[in-house]
């Protein structure tokens, strides 16, 4: 199997003020000191994983800040630094960048009047799937699309603003490497997805499409059987995780970290 590589990641954990931040759940919210068990249970499987860490340190002006995949889009040798959709956020970009600097020779960045939340961004080898939500709009996606191009990279774009149940496009759809894409019971169908083989959930465990291959291994949400099992067929060795404090926050796997 072809799996994607990595060597570095970026993290944040959850800040005291994290129960502040957005969302539309309507699990209650998070308990800080479980969410901080879970987030170091996350990192300590990237290290297991391979990978060194970068961890930032917590901004309680930026209760959202743990999701830090929504700051940028990483390609090798370049950084795009987003601009994210929710003005809350936007103050979220700077730790990030400074972070980033010594491991990226170009920066570009996402301007006004586009956002990009880097939760919309599906990369599949050599091809991005960009979401349009209430978090990506069309100039910030049209923006992106044209640094994927110059850069050499194929993208599509994927309206979910009409979904009351995706706040990203990576809340239902993820890729796993080896022409493997992941598919929740309500992600859009594009023609483009039909050159995959698509693993598709059953409504009830929607929230496990988020999930996170890395290194020859797939990083999944706790408490999902079904999708467990499909990928332990296709010969996936899966790493599960309690997400029950992320989950809460509209958070997933991919949300909790930059990969490069």
């Amino acid at each position: 199997m072809i799996f994607m590589q990595f060597r570095h990641a970026l993290v944040r954990p959850p800040g005291t003020s994290y129960s502040a931040g957005l969302t539309n759940s309507t699990e209650g919210p998070p308990d800080l000191p479980r969410a901080l068990d879970q987030h170091r249970s996350y990192c300590d499987v990237l290290r297991r994983c391979g990978l060194d860490l970068t961890v930032l340190a917590e901004e309680s002006a930026h209760p959202d800040g743990t999701f830090v995949e929504d700051t940028a889009v990483l390609l090798p040798g370049l950084a795009v630094i987003s601009r994210p959709g929710a003005t809350s956020r936007r103050g979220e970009t700077r730790s990030v960048e400074a972070a980033l600097r010594p491991y990226f020779s170009r920066m570009l960045y996402i301007v006004e009047p586009g956002t990009v939340d880097g939760g919309d961004i599906c990369a599949a080898d050599d091809h991005f799937f960009i979401g349009l939500s209430a978090r990506t709009n069309e100039s910030g996606a049209r923006q992106l699309a044209q640094i994927l191009k110059e850069a050499g990279y194929g993208s599509t774009l994927v309206d979910i603003r009409a979904s009351k149940t995706l706040l990203h496009l990576k809340s239902g759809i993820t890729y796993l490497g080896d022409r493997q894409l992941v598919l929740s019971s309500d992600a859009p169908r594009i023609d483009s997805f039909e050159r995959y083989e698509l693993l598709t959930l059953i409504p009830e465990e929607n929230y496990a499409a988020n999930c996170l291959a890395i290194n020859g291994h797939v990083l999944i949400a706790e408490g999902y059987p079904h999708f467990a099992d499909a990928l332990r067929r296709r010969g996936h060795e899966i790493m599960p995780l309690n997400m029950s404090e992320f989950r809460k926050m509209d958070g997933g796997l991919t949300c909790l970290s930059l990969r490069f």
